[in-house]
């Protein structure tokens, strides 16, 4: 009789016990959701930006259509012709600001229509059709065009194309010829931060 009334008490403070851990556990438990939570809403009020770009722009604004190159990649270019100019190198912009639709045309060159493959992406997939990338080639002396990643033709003893390369990089441009798979030498781009799936949901760089 003593035994069982001993077993039941002993029972009886292992389940307060239990209880008691269990009750502590979910205190913590609901901190650590709590805490999880805050670090969250930190988060988004730190990336709002980032995260708004995940979604198309129309649903915070109006997005205006891009007509021509980012005035800031319109600046840089300037700049990139005349520091070339300096060197001897007479640089010729052969393409900017591209439409969508000249984008398709281009690519179903070397597809459905004759001519060399030029690009490997459709209307809105390139930064060309947003204004921030130009195409460049080399003019000689006597009014040729040439796309020679070696000529030198200021006989510096370097390529006038890897000049130019070098001082468009540091006006900002990022290379194509640095592209793996598909480098694209006469390409050089501004993207200012912004991806190509941001770009085609309607975000824009800012304008100065």
């Amino acid at each position: 009789m003593y035994t069982n009334v001993n077993t039941n008490t002993a029972n009886q403070e292992a389940a307060a016990l239990r209880a008691r851990r269990d009750s502590r556990g979910g205190k913590r438990g609901r901190r650590f959701l709590l805490a999880l939570l805050a670090i969250a809403v930190v988060y988004l009020l730190a990336n709002r930006e980032a995260l708004e770009r995940l979604l198309p722009i129309e649903w915070f604004r109006e997005a205006a259509p891009v007509t021509g190159l980012h005035p800031t990649v319109a600046e840089k270019r300037d700049q990139l012709i005349a520091q070339s100019r300096k060197l001897g190198i007479d640089v010729l912009i052969t393409d900017d600001f591209r439409s969508s639709e000249e984008q398709d045309a281009l690519y179903r060159q070397g597809r459905s229509k004759e001519g060399p493959i030029v690009t490997q992406v459709k209307g809105g997939g390139s930064y060309h059709n947003y204004g921030l990338a130009i195409d460049f080639a080399l003019r000689t002396s006597d009014g040729d065009v040439l796309w020679d990643i070696e000529y030198d033709g200021n006989g510096n003893g370097k390529a006038d194309w890897m000049e130019v390369v070098s001082l468009a990089k540091k006006l900002g441009f990022t290379w194509g010829g640095d592209w793996e798979g598909f480098p694209d030498y006469p390409h050089l781009q501004m993207d200012f931060g912004y991806s190509i799936g941001e770009l085609q949901r309607g975000w824009r760089p800012s304008v100065p």
